[in-house]
């Protein structure tokens, strides 16, 4: 015989674990999410807290045209102690190892031999 009542409280526990599961599982991939945008902004000189922005709608898209157009805090540092360095090089040219190369700031340029 079909009994109504114990259906409905299987489903109901059903639903309430496959609920729980699923919001585990949000939580879960919410944090590592933040924690990927977090790792991010921070090695690129930013502040690891605007990661939290990548939840706002309008605002994340205007944080990852900063980060993909901008010039990144930790890039601006690196131009301004290889300009000190060349400085130094320039007043002492015996020490001098190798050239930057101005059109590109990430990587130097090393003397042909």
């Amino acid at each position: 015989m079909y009994n109504g009542d114990t259906s409905s409280s299987q489903l109901g526990t059903f639903l309430a674990v496959y609920g729980l599961v699923f919001g585990l599982i949000m939580i879960a991939s919410i944090v590592f999410t933040l924690i990927i945008w977090w790792r991010i902004f921070s090695k690129a000189g930013y502040s690891g807290a605007m990661s939290l922005l990548m939840f706002v709608p309008i605002a994340n898209l205007i944080i990852l045209c900063v980060l993909a157009f901008g010039e990144w805090p930790i890039l601006r540092e690196l131009n301004q102690y290889r300009q000190a360095r060349n400085q130094s090089y320039q007043q002492n040219p015996q020490s001098q190892q190798y050239q930057q190369n101005p059109s590109n700031p990430q990587y130097p340029q090393y003397p042909r031999q």
